[in-house]
Order: C-alpha cells, then structure tokens, then sequence
C-alpha cells in the first residue's frame, strides 16, 4: 500500500509518499518540502496573502500530480494554525479541492500535538521513559508528553515563528530591550503548560520541527560537532542553542545564512525560533535536547495505518523501534530472517561470556545485535563484495530510532566479518576515533565467528560456552547433529577476534 500525507504547514508544506510495511511501519520512499508562508502576516491580518494563497495552491497541486505518478493508493492532508485561523483559509481549501480532487482536513491544536507525538515515538526509542516533545511551528508550538503507551497531556501555543515575527516591524537585529519583552510573552503563554509537564515527570526532552532542527544542527556545529548526515535521535546541548540564539539575534537576515545549518528561506525567523526554544527548555527545567526528524506527516500516515491497516502484512516480533527498523530494513533486502537471528544470537552468546576481557556494555551489544541481523543485507546487490555492500546499504537506509554514530558502528562491523580484518590503511576504519576502531575489531570479529559457526546454514552449533583457562579463550561448541565443517570455518576465522581480545582461541 502506497501512500502520500501533506501537511499544509504555516512556514513550510511538506508531503512524504511511503510504502506501508506493517501496521505501524511504513518506509518513505519520496519526500517534497516546499517553504511557501503561509502564515507570513497573517497572525496581524487573519488574511493569506495573494502571494501566499497562490504558492500554496501551485504547491499543493504539484504534490497531487506528483502522488499521482507514483501510484498512491490514499492521499492524506491536514492544514495547521494559518488556514484555522485565516478568514480566507476557508476559500483557500475549496480551492484546493476544486483544483485537485483531495479534501485537506483542519485539525486542532490538540490534534495536531498527538499526531506529532504519534510520529516521534515511532521515529526515537522512548524504552519505557516519559517524553516530552516540543514541535516549533510557523503559528504554533506542540507540547506532548507521554511515553510508549499512552499520551498524559498535549497542548497548543500560540507560539510560532512567524507569530511571532508578526509582533516586529522588520526582522532584522533584536536589541536587549526587545529580546525581554519577547522573552516574558513567551514565558507568559507557555510556563502553564511546562509546570503541568513537569508536576507529571519525564526523562527528556524531544524538538522536532524545522526551526527545531535547525537550531539543533547550528548548537550542534557550534559545539565542534561534525556535520550530521541525519539529525534524528542527535543530542544537542542548551549552552551552544544559548550561543547561537545570541549570534543570530545581533545579525541581519542576511548575515544570519553565514551560520552554518541555517538556510535563506528561515532566515526572516530562525533568531525568533531560537529564543522560543531556549525559554521553552528552560522552563522545561533541562540541559539537552533530542532532535527528531519525523514529524506531523509521518504521524498521520501512522493514525491512518492505525485506522487502515489492518490488511498490511506483519513483520516478525520486534522489541522496540530500533529492532523493528532493522526487521524492515532485512526483509526489504531479502534476508532470512531465521538464519540472520541464529547469527545474531551465537554473536550475542560470545559477547556475553567475554564481558571481562572486552568491557563493552549494552550500547555495543545493541550494535553487535544489528550488525548481525543486517550482515548479509548486501547479497541483494551482489553476493561479490557484498560485505561491503552491506555498510553501504546500512549508511544509506535511514535506520530509524538510530543515530549517526550507531548506524555507523554497525555498518562498519557487518562489513568487516568476512574478507580483510579491519586495518587503519583502510581509509573509511581509519576515519573513525581509536576507541570507536576498537569497538569495530572486537565486534566484527565475534559477528565473524558467528557467521562461521553456521558456515552450512543449518543451525547447528546452539550453545557455546566460554572460559578463559591458561592465558587461553576456549569455546566448547553443542548442539544438534554434526557440524564439523563449523567447527573448521571457526578456526580458520578466529584470528581478528583473538587480535582484538589479546587471548588465543581454543574451539571443541
């Protein structure tokens, strides 16, 4: 099932067309964004401009025709605070539907906060914590706070970026007088909603958005961080949001696009965005931030998967968004699935009874486990090289729930069990700090004699147990049948592991 959502935002109108894979999963296979205004004075006028009610219904238009050619089967659309709140938003979406056949729905406020939060659960592994999010919209600002299961309060501000530039005569430099009253009507009109968040608890803090985002990757450069190929699930820092909120409020919008991750069409409003967020966490009581890419159109494909989907074929049992995205990602490229988990857990045996040699926790656990999963991924192109095939797929997939680091690691570690052991001659593994090296070698190395130990993809070795005996790490194998030939294989690939842990391997 193919689907397409557009959100007729008040700054930008975004459409992403997925393919469904489950009930709650779905890939996106093509993403527009378009940064039309709307809202641009219409928070003073409670009118869409001319300008801005013919951008939207030529973008609008564009995206239809475009979710045509792909073959959607349903097209979703929802319009946010400038249309509610326009007098001609009405007009604009009969417009709509006369010029494109789809019939956008207004939602609330409230509405709109539980689709986002619908969308970032499912985009960041919550693993039982209560989450508050924040989205920074172009006329509102989403606050949501719940967890896994259940949504405990979400509300509405009337707090956006073009909201508030309506409040300046001209966006250029904010002097100190003019950053403190901004300042206290913000605090005015969200403090309620932060100490009702704060009376109920959570553990972090989640921003999605574009102004969010933004912001996010500009603290991020700031702070000395390398550029990120995807923001989501990124942790960003308060003191560098701080630094860069004050740069960008003494600059022109001109100057401004010289800082690093801010573009020319958020220029007018992103020094703006930047004081909202920094009262918003600090009312919030926090010193960091998660950033998210998924937002309200990745929540309602979600809400119509929920109410649709009932005919979309499962995938296997996963334990949480990570394993459900790495599930999707191997069944997409054809993976036996049985065969992969059998590896993973003979790998995960090994890690597990070599904890005193090794002294990596549950972080590179996770990694050695999708690793494992996603290891033969690159068969689907070519089984020649399909190691490095494979790090190339797990680089490019978008992994959600996963950050750069992880996706990296476990790229890193599926392309080394087989072929060349990881050396600093080669130019991606040199790359990489030294203690993130050592993760790969100890990592790729058991994930190779996982491999090994099922050389005849019969699941034959079960168990393996683990003991250091004079100066030595011997493993003796059971399991059902006879599996000689694993037996040789293991041997014959025991040398990086062996390098990497510093004892001699033994195999019985």
């Amino acid at each position: 099932m193919k689907l397409a959502a557009i959100d007729i935002g008040t700054n930008s109108i975004h459409m992403i067309i997925v393919e469904a894979t489950g009930r709650h999963s779905f890939e996106v296979i093509d993403r527009e964004k378009e940064m039309v205004k709307l809202g641009a004075g219409v928070f003073a006028s409670k009118r869409l401009s001319d300008r801005a009610f013919a951008e939207g219904l030529e973008t609008i238009r564009r995206y239809v025709q475009l979710a045509d050619q792909r073959g959607v089967d349903e097209i979703i659309t929802a319009a946010t605070s400038a249309i509610r709140e326009a007098r001609n938003g009405g007009a604009f979406l009969d417009e709509v539907v006369r010029q494109t056949g789809i019939s956008p729905q207004v939602i609330s406020g409230g509405k709109e906060a539980r689709l986002i939060f619908q969308a970032v659960r499912n985009a960041i592994a919550l693993q039982g914590e209560k989450a508050l999010v924040l989205d920074i919209g172009g006329g509102s600002t989403e606050v949501v706070l719940g967890d896994e299961e259940e949504i405990y309060f979400a509300k509405s501000l009337k707090l956006g970026v073009l909201r508030l530039l309506d409040m300046f005569e001209k966006p250029g430099p904010v002097g100190a007088e003019a950053r403190g009253v901004l300042e206290a009507h913000i605090r005015f009109l969200a403090q309620d909603a932060l100490q009702e968040a704060r009376k109920i608890g959570f553990s972090r803090v989640i921003g999605t958005s574009g102004t969010i985002r933004s912001m996010g990757e500009a603290a991020h450069l700031a702070g000395g961080g390398q550029p990120l190929r995807s923001v989501n699930a990124e942790i960003v820092q308060l003191k560098n949001i701080t630094e860069v909120t004050g740069e960008l409020l003494e600059l022109s919008p001109e100057k401004r696009t010289k800082i690093d991750a801010v573009n020319e069409k958020r220029a007018d409003a992103i020094h703006l965005g930047g004081v909202l967020l920094n009262q918003l966490m600090q009312l919030a009581g926090v010193k960091e931030i998660t950033l998210c890419e998924a937002s309200l159109r990745e929540g309602l494909v979600l809400d119509y998967l929920e109410r649709h989907g009932h005919n979309i074929d499962n995938l296997p049992p996963a334990r949480d968004l990570r394993h459900r995205s790495v599930a999707q990602l191997a069944l997409k490229y054809n993976v036996d699935w049985e065969q992969a988990s059998h590896v993973a857990d003979l790998a995960l045996q090994l890690f597990d009874q070599t904890k005193d040699l090794h002294h990596l926790g549950d972080y590179e656990r996770d990694i050695l486990e999708y690793a494992a999963l996603l290891h033969g991924i690159g068969k689907y192109i070519s089984f020649q090289r399909y190691h490095k095939n494979s790090r190339y797929i797990i680089k490019h997939a978008g992994l959600r729930g996963l950050n750069d680091e992880e996706i990296l690691l476990i790229g890193h570690v599926a392309r080394y069990h087989r072929k060349a052991r990881p050396k600093k001659r080669h130019g991606k593994f040199k790359k990489l700090s030294k203690g993130q090296r050592r993760v790969v070698r100890i990592l790729s190395g058991m994930l190779r004699l996982a491999v090994n130990l099922d050389r005849t993809k019969n699941q034959l070795v079960r168990q393996i147990e683990c003991e250091v005996s004079n100066g030595a790490l011997e493993l003796q194998l059971s399991g059902a049948g006879r599996f000689e030939l694993e037996v040789w294989a293991a041997k014959q690939q025991r040398r990086p592991l062996a390098r990497a842990l510093g004892k001699k391997i033994k195999i019985k």
